[in-house]
């Protein structure tokens, strides 16, 4: 229990740290172009986990449904294009603490859409979602009472990294779990790296330069830590595995501060601890009737 909860919490850390890696990576190349590498990069690191495991599915006799899982890593592959593309462009307007503050609520808005699923949603997650809303009233409204661009972009991007999670949650029991995060790697990869070269004007050079934020975002954000997060949860409860991940948010506010020099207000501080309250409320389990 202690071990998969120390892989969770170093999962979070390596997500919440990736926050600097996108916006310093902006310096060199621009949003396709960063995207499109880090997938590829995350695919590739996860062929060798994807063909040890497809030789002891071999060895066992085993098998998955190839058209499924296929459709699966395409599914997912074009909503975490989407979702990482918002995320990117909005990282470029706002800073890396509200970022990861308002990408954490996907929490809150992934069990708020299961309601056209027709699942019913615990009258605390409602609660958490008026929570939410008042720190992020404090977090993005500025006195003008108008929210910046960055933060509309960025909570777009945790709308779609929610509809990403429940289709994840729809074909991960359904396939090879490895696999199809490598396959969707790779649908995302390839269209952002196809739109780069239609939208932008990507370089060799560009890539070089920038190097270090694009390794660690796509070896270590993509590839190492979605395989951590794997191995983290197979002895934990979803509830509580989510709610270590949660940690990501903090600890994108505190790399901000410590590698960019980006400072929070008084009142940003303030929304960022009500949201973080609230996702924290979300994924407090439900008491069982004696």
């Amino acid at each position: 229990m202690i071990g998969s909860s120390l892989l969770l919490f170093l999962t979070a850390c390596i997500w919440g740290v990736a926050f600097v890696a996108q916006s310093v990576g902006m310096d060199y190349m621009e949003p396709l172009t960063f995207n499109g590498a880090r997938f590829l990069l995350g695919g590739t690191v996860l062929l060798p986990m994807v063909f040890s495991r497809a030789a002891k599915r071999i060895k066992k006799n085993e098998g998955i449904p190839a058209y499924l899982t296929i459709k699966g890593g395409i599914c997912c592959g074009l909503a975490i294009c989407a979702a990482s593309l918002f995320q990117q462009y909005g990282i470029q307007r706002t800073t890396v603490g509200k970022a990861g503050f308002i990408t954490t609520l996907y929490i809150i808005i992934v069990p708020v859409l299961g309601l056209f699923l027709h699942k019913k949603v615990p009258g605390r997650v409602w609660i958490a979602a008026a929570i939410a809303g008042a720190g992020l009233y404090l977090l993005c409204i500025n006195e003008s009472f108008s929210i910046g661009r960055g933060d509309t972009l960025v909570f777009i991007c945790a709308v779609l990294f929610s509809i990403h999670i429940l289709v994840i949650d729809y074909f991960s029991p359904k396939t090879d779990g490895v696999l199809l995060s490598c396959i969707q790697f790779y649908v995302a990869g390839s269209i952002c790296t196809a739109g780069a070269f239609f939208f932008e004007q990507p370089s060799l050079e560009g890539l070089a330069a920038g190097a270090v934020p694009l390794l660690y975002a796509g070896i270590l954000s993509c590839g190492v830590a979605y395989t951590l997060q794997i191995v983290g949860q197979k002895r934990l409860e979803p509830t509580v595995a989510s709610l270590i991940l949660s940690v990501e948010s903090v600890v994108s506010v505190l790399a901000g501060w410590a590698i960019l020099g980006q400072a929070l207000s008084a009142r940003e501080l303030l929304g960022c601890v009500l949201v973080f309250a609230a996702v924290i409320l979300a994924q407090v389990p439900a008491r069982r009737r004696s």
